[in-house]
């Protein structure tokens, strides 16, 4: 833009000057008159002043009269030898005023005659490009001045009109240059399928991750984990953001060629999550099917264990004979399952299982032998056999699934004990004679990952005494893309391995349960009370989470509290109908609570008080409850 504005100024400047070298002769004045073009190309001021026009009048030396002509200006000038003696017109539509002083003599149609002698008028047209000249001269008393006066004009336009020409040229390359600039830059950013990056659909997607965060996050010591994790979640988790970040979106160069290939894209539930060639998992190829070896799937490495897991994307209506061909052939005893069939009315996962009886899937047979359902999973036992076999001598194998269904359908669930005690059971009930335990959820690398990650850190906390969540994700990252997919599921591991580590196991079979109240009865070595005092006071560690009590805790709410710190948390609370027309009428204290076999079993409220009896009521119409435990009189100790 500078050396635009510098050649502008620079084409004007040297029309300037010639005009003001023209205009020393007071006794010469000029008549600007339009003339009407056959084209019009719109033109600006040349020398930076006004667009209007000014028209001199040479029948009254010295006398100025400004116009605007309506026409278009077009490089056009016209000079009359009519005109009285001593004088020169020149018409010119550009709207510029030239006052020449008279030169007969260097022009060679003009013949000199004595002063005041009038003679035949003579032209002499000069045209170049849009601009055009027609000059006419009579003689003056001095005839060397009016010689000189003509060329010095049309020399002057002249080379105005070449500097204009010259920077329009020059500025138009620099132009034409700029663009083929931008466009080579354009270029530089599409990839070798002509599509931009932006555009382009990627097999693998990059993680967000911090620039600025190289560090390491050696392995924590156990008796460190409370206080680091407490540390880290201040200012809404920053440290715990920061380190989920820094985290490699893959350690390693993998490809996803098999998953990739258009015989295969149908087979996947998302574009972007597939497995790596070097650790997906391989069929037996099924004659005359091409690619009938290809699964969304991928090995995982357990803590000391190669291969424990088999990590899996929810199946879809089209795989649901491949996955259950996955699980025949790696001898899998325990299916581990992370979603529901629905969330928020979206489809996660096909069922690849009866609700009863027996069903075939391709060449496996599959039979319901029992259900078992609990507050925060389901348990399923199935029979699957190969078929085709009329000897009927094929073997038959027991294949358990793990549902979880407490997984909630935005984030983590509130708290990690229904996971712990659902990854105990899964612990304790794969065979060591099995393969690989496969697990799953819809994508197979969010809450898989969480699950497997879990599972692992358990038993280095058990062996080492330490953990290390932020070296085990990047290396099973290798292993599969995106494992452990949020950091609220990155903080949700943390969270259940400080709850393991605070609380350890706290079911017990019934069986030993008269064992455990003898030893929990007995003084703890070292302190002034027992087991059960000690056990009690891990509960009252538990901190109270103020920042999810919201409604409770709005003004108009906080006089239907009987006692201010006992408020429902948002996740749980009890919601009855608005009253028509009156806010905050949804509110009051109480809250669900799981039983051991159903969500919400129970509603545990506060004792009414005497203005909050009508939502009590309202609450008891509105969710059906038939009966009320009272644990209280109406007065104790005159309160």
């Amino acid at each position: 833009m500078d050396l635009w504005l510098f050649l502008l100024l620079l084409g004007s400047g040297l029309i300037s000057v010639g005009a003001n070298n023209i205009t020393t002769e007071p006794p010469t004045t000029v008549s600007t008159s339009p003339r009407s073009p056959t084209k019009a190309p719109t033109a600006g001021p040349e020398d930076g002043t006004s667009p209007n026009t000014n028209r001199f009048n040479a029948s009254t030396p010295g006398t100025v009269s400004t116009t605007a002509p309506k026409p278009p200006p077009t490089t056009a000038a016209r000079v009359s030898p009519n005109a009285t003696a001593g004088s020169l017109n020149i018409s010119s539509t550009l709207g510029t005023t030239v006052p020449v002083p008279p030169a007969p003599s260097l022009l060679p149609s003009v013949t000199p005659t004595p002063p005041h002698t009038a003679v035949p008028s003579t032209e002499a047209e000069v045209t170049e490009g849009n601009f055009s000249s027609v000059v006419t001269t009579q003689e003056t008393s001095s005839a060397s001045h009016n010689d000189e006066t003509p060329i010095i004009a049309v020399m002057v336009a002249l080379s105005s009109l070449l500097v204009i020409v010259f920077i329009i040229i020059v500025l138009y390359m620099l132009r034409f240059k700029k663009y083929k600039q931008a466009g080579s830059h354009s270029n530089s950013f599409r990839l070798s399928n002509g599509r931009t990056d932006d555009t382009e659909p990627q097999s693998m997607p990059l993680l967000a991750r911090s620039p600025s965060t190289n560090r390491k996050y050696p392995p924590l010591p156990v008796d460190k984990l409370e206080e680091e994790i407490n540390r880290r979640m201040a200012d809404d988790n920053k440290l715990f953001r920061e380190e989920f970040n820094a985290l490699p979106a893959c350690p390693i160069q993998a490809t996803c060629e098999a998953a990739s290939k258009e015989e295969n894209k149908e087979k996947n539930r998302y574009v972007n999550i597939l497995p790596y060639d070097h650790s997906r998992v391989h069929l037996t190829p099924v004659e005359g099917v091409p690619d009938s070896d290809y699964i969304n799937a991928s090995f995982i490495n357990g803590y000391q264990e190669k291969n424990k897991f088999i990590a899996a994307q929810g199946p879809k209506e089209e795989t649901v004979n491949d996955f259950w061909r996955m699980i025949w052939e790696q001898n899998t005893a325990t299916i581990v399952m992370v979603t529901n069939l629905k969330e928020r009315k979206e489809c996660k996962c096909a069922q690849y299982w009866p609700d009863q009886g027996c069903w075939t899937y391709g060449n496996i047979r599959v039979s319901v032998e029992d259900v078992t359902v609990l507050v925060d999973y389901t348990v399923r036992k199935f029979c699957i056999q190969q078929v085709g076999d009329v000897t009927n001598k094929k073997p038959q194998r027991l294949v358990t699934q793990f549902h979880f269904t407490s997984w909630p359908d935005f984030g983590v669930p509130f708290t990690p004990i229904g996971m712990l005690k659902f990854l105990k059971k899964v612990k304790t009930c794969n065979p060591q004679y099995a393969g690989a335990i496969v697990v799953h959820c819809s994508a197979g690398v969010g809450r898989t990952g969480t699950f497997i990650v879990i599972d692992a850190m358990l038993d280095m906390m058990h062996t080492e005494r330490k953990v290390d969540v932020y070296g085990f994700v990047s290396r099973i990252r290798a292993q599969r893309c995106q494992m452990v997919q949020t950091d609220m599921q990155y903080v949700f591991i943390y969270q259940a391995l400080l709850e393991h580590y605070l609380y350890g196991d706290t079911e017990l079979e019934v069986t030993s349960l008269e064992i455990h109240l003898q030893k929990i009865y007995n003084k703890v070595p070292g302190t002034s009370s027992n087991g059960l005092e000690e056990e009690f006071k891990k509960l009252t560690s538990i901190k109270i989470q103020n920042d999810k009590m919201r409604t409770g805790n709005l003004p108009a709410n906080m006089k239907k509290n009987r006692v201010l710190q006992i408020i429902p948390y948002e996740f749980n609370r009890v919601i009855i109908p608005v009253k028509r027309g009156e806010e905050n009428t949804d509110y009051v204290n109480a809250s669900f609570i799981d039983g051991y076999r159903q969500k919400d079993s129970y509603i545990a409220s506060q004792g009414p008080l005497q203005h909050t009896i009508e939502d009590f009521w309202r609450m008891i119409w509105e969710w059906k409850s038939c009966s009320i435990v009272m644990l209280t009189e109406l007065e104790e100790r005159g309160q």
